[in-house]
């Protein structure tokens, strides 16, 4: 039985035409050692209370209200806080000055009942 040759190959020519060529014909072609690019990435965005609720059989509404609603809370509960502070920086404000008022009118009753304020105080 005879053999086969071996298969031709198709080659584009520098002028654009298809050929057929030998193997024989060819020359040998030389491959480069492969480049490997490694990608590294920033780490993903914490979502572990997202992944906790929706294991927990909560729905994607609760989650997204979560989202919506938990920021939201924050600064709620910021603001309340603020209007405490003011408020208790005016409290001591006022009763400063009602004990000055106390000292500068009532002259030594005055100033034995602020001293009796001051030291309770």
């Amino acid at each position: 039985m005879e053999s086969l040759p071996a298969p031709a190959r198709v080659v584009q020519l520098p002028d654009g035409t298809y050929v057929y060529a030998d193997a024989s014909q060819l020359p040998a072609q030389q491959t480069a050692p492969q480049v490997v690019h490694q990608h590294i990435h920033q780490a993903a965005p914490d979502r572990t209370v997202q992944r906790i609720a929706l294991g927990s059989g909560m729905g994607a509404g609760a989650v997204a209200a979560g989202v919506y609603f938990g920021p939201l809370l924050v600064g709620v509960l910021t603001a309340i806080a603020a209007n405490l502070a003011i408020l208790a920086f005016l409290a001591a404000v006022m009763a400063w000055g009602v004990v000055a008022v106390v000292r500068s009118i009532g002259g030594s009753s005055g100033g034995a009942a602020a001293k009796r304020l001051g030291r309770r105080g």
